[in-house]
Parts: C-alpha cells; structure tokens; sequence
C-alpha cells in the first residue's frame, strides 16, 4: 500500500471511530475523506476479497443483506454495506468500517451498488459476480429510460468478463444484449398457469421485445413486467430457468411462505417482489454450494433491513417503515398492504431531494385508488413535498377529514402515536426514511446499536 493509500485510510478510519463510536452516527463521511485523500482507496482497501455486485432498481438492499446471511452460514467472512449507503463513498465506508481480514481468509464483500455506481466501482474492485435484480422507471433526472440504466450497468459488467452473471430472467431487458459472462437465471416457473397468452397492462414498460419491438406476450406474469415473456412474432422468450420459485404459498404484508426449487421457504417481510430478492439470495447460495436448509435457516433470522419493512415499537403502535421510490415499487408495496386483514393508519413521507428523485410525478403512477380505504383509520402526510402527498390521497378519494397533514416531522411522529390503531405502516423516500429514523434515534425508539 502506498504512503498516499495510508494516509487515506488511517484518516478514514479515524473519522469513522469519532462519528460512530462518539456521534453514534452511520455516514459516508469516512469514505469521502478517504477518497478525496487517495481516489485509488478502493482499489487497496478491497483487493483481498472476493466481490459480489447487487444491482438494480428496485430491491438491493434486501438481497445484499440475504446474500451475506446465506454466505455467512459457510463460516466466511463477509463485508457488505448495510444501510444502502451505495455509491462510491459510502462503499469505501463500508471497507473502512470493517477489520482487515487474516491473512489466510478469503473474505467475500457483498455490495449493494447503485446503478450509476457499477463501472466506476468495477474499475477499482475486479468483481467475481454480478446479481441483477430488476430494472423500472426510477429518478428520470438521474438515470433516465430502463435501457439507458441498463446500459450504466452494462458498461461496468463489461470491465469484468469473466464474473458471473445472475440475472432475473423474468426481465426481458436482461436478455436484450449478448454478454459474454456466465449467466445464471433466476425466475417464477409458470408450470401449472391456465391462461397462457395474455399481454402486461397498457402502462407497463419494457414489454416490447429488443429483438423486433413488437410487444410480448407472456405465459405468466408475476407483477409490472417481470414473468415468462414471448415474443410471437420472431421467438424471441425468456431463458431457461436455473433456479426457480415453484409455488407462493402465502404473502402478507409482514411475512411470506414460498417453494424454490420445491423445498419450502419463509421471510419474515411480504410482497411477492421481496420473494424476487429471496430467489436471487438462494441463486447465489446454491451456485456457492450451500444447501437448501442452510439457505432457509439463514432466511429466519429475525435481524431486520435498514428501512425496508423494519417494524418499531412507538408509543405502543406497531410502526413498520417502507421504503418507496418509483412507480413499480409503490404499487407492489400498495398490493402488499391489501393483504392485510385488519384495520390500520397510513403514513407517507415525501420528499424530493437528489437522492429521492426531484421530480414527485411518479406518485400518480401510484395505484392509490385500489387500497381499502374503508380499513385505513387515518392517513397522516408528511415530508418536504407534504402537499403533493396530501393532494394524491385526495384524488385517490380520501375523505379530506380523514386526512392528518403534518410538514413537521416532529408532528408527523406525534400525530403517529396518537393514533386510535395499534398498527401503522408508514411508507417513506429515501431522505425522508434517513430523516426519520434520525429523529426516532434522538427520542431512543430506535437504539444507537442498530444504527450500522
């Protein structure tokens, strides 16, 4: 390691000590410093390990933290970046956080990339794999079309040929370009559908096929635009299956019960699109040799994912925070609220800062008009952009009464814990969710030990 690499980490290091031992704050303030020291950190800090690349729109943080459990149960060390800090600072945090492994180990680092990150952070790390989760209309202003983020992905995936692909092959983008990588697909068998020529809904993107941009068909689709897809027209269909969902048991909206490869599963999170990120986790255990039961005992721990359906106790209220961010996401986190029996309040969050996406359109993509509102006690709006919010759930037909407004996000938590319900699902952007829990960590109803 050179003296400029040195330097850069010890500065690092001790920036991270004195925010996270003293100031019990989780940044990516370390890495900044360290890469504005020495912008080839990366490259020192990560050249021991074996490294896997999570990626895509929508559920990385979720599959980065089931792929590191399963590994985990095999005894190897692991790194990864639990908090979603995932561009190029938070991950050099990431290695600054973590002791330097012994000698004779042979670490793996499990990183959650964004999707503009990937080539900048494979022309610093020589991946060993790459996990593609999905891609969906996500922060025009940053990434632009599905096909101009796949190719921010591409453009890194080509720097490291010989790493290993695993690919949702429900999504047909992922087969719209050769590469010349080892591909694993991972997807939901359609053994057993009834109807077997159907076309997505007309508001769906990405359903023309990349060969001949006539629209696919599909013989199954699970949600959006993910299922076995076909095009009648020139043949061109999705990949044979390599690992597989074989049956979905139950899904709720904390919980869900599924079959992969026939043997059965349980996640302690619900939404048919986490079972996506389940799948992906087990694609990868399986691929490194490690049984089914090992990768359904490391599925049971109870460890919960920073913001993604991570339940807390608030005044007596069971609160669970959802992290929402485009169009697909909110309405399979929308779907997944329907599946509860019960009554609840509603809360959301809205903010629209770099990391949001600044433009709040996507909400009206929202399926909003679809949920029960005869169940939901209140709905409380916050956030920067409360107005938009409070607007949208209006249109969407909720009594304006029924509506608690609160910009404050000390009020927004108060009005919460007022609530006549026991149960509340609180459904909030990125910046919002990092507001919040900064705030809930200030009034200790969330510990300082959870904070990575």
């Amino acid at each position: 390691m050179s003296l400029q690499s040195k330097l850069a980490v010890t500065a690092g290091r001790l920036s991270y000590r004195i925010l996270h031992d003293i100031f019990h704050r989780g940044s990516s303030l370390p890495g900044k410093i360290a890469y504005r020291l020495d912008p080839q950190v990366l490259s020192e800090l990560g050249k021991n390990y074996r490294v896997i690349i999570v990626t895509g729109t929508n559920g990385k943080t979720l599959t980065t933290a089931l792929i590191s459990k399963v590994l985990a149960t095999q005894k190897i060390p692991v790194l990864t970046n639990p908090t979603g800090s995932n561009m190029v600072q938070g991950i050099v945090s990431a290695f600054l956080a973590s002791p330097q492994p012994k000698a004779k180990q042979k670490p793996v680092a499990v990183l959650e990339v964004d999707e503009a990150n990937v080539k900048p952070i494979c022309e610093a790390l020589k991946p060993q794999a790459f996990v593609l989760t999905n891609i969906f209309r996500d922060q025009m202003d940053r990434y632009g079309e599905i096909y101009t983020t796949y190719e921010k992905i591409l453009a890194g995936i080509k720097l490291a040929p010989q790493a290993e692909v695993y690919l949702n092959a429900d999504a047909a983008i992922f087969n719209s370009q050769p590469l010349p990588n080892p591909k694993i697909y991972y997807g939901f068998s359609d053994a057993g559908q009834t109807q077997k020529d159907f076309r997505a809904k007309y508001n769906v993107d990405g359903i023309l096929c990349p060969k001949c941009h006539h629209i696919l068909h599909y013989h199954m689709l699970t949600y959006a635009n993910l299922g076995s897809y076909f095009c009648p027209h020139c043949g061109f269909q999705r990949p044979e299956l390599d690992y597989q969902v074989t049956k979905v048991q139950q899904v709720l909206p904390n919980q869900s019960t599924f079959d992969l490869d026939g043997d059965p599963f349980h996640i302690n999170i619900g939404g048919t699109y986490n079972i996506y990120n389940a799948l992906a986790a087990y694609a990868v255990g399986r691929h490194w040799g490690i049984a089914a039961k090992q990768i359904a005992a490391a599925f049971q721990q109870n460890e919960q994912v920073f913001g993604r359906q991570e339940v807390l106790n608030l005044a007596g209220k069971q609160v669970t925070i959802i992290l929402v961010k485009n169009p697909v996401g909110l309405n399979e986190v929308l779907a997944t609220l329907k599946s509860d029996p019960g009554s609840y309040s509603l809360a959301f969050a809205l903010n629209a800062n770099y990391a949001d996406g600044i433009d709040t359109s996507w909400i009206w993509d929202g399926d909003f008009e679809e949920l029960s509102f005869d169940k939901i006690t209140k709905v409380i709006t916050g956030g920067e952009r409360e107005h938009d919010i409070n607007f949208r759930f209006q249109v969407a037909g909720v009594n304006p009464q029924k509506i608690i407004s609160q910009p404050k996000l000390s009020d927004f938590i108060t009005a919460i814990k007022q609530q006549p319900n026991d149960k509340v699902y609180l459904l909030a952007t990125y910046t919002a969710m990092l507001q919040l829990r900064k705030k809930l960590i200030s009034l200790n109803y969330i510990q300082t030990k959870d904070l990575k």
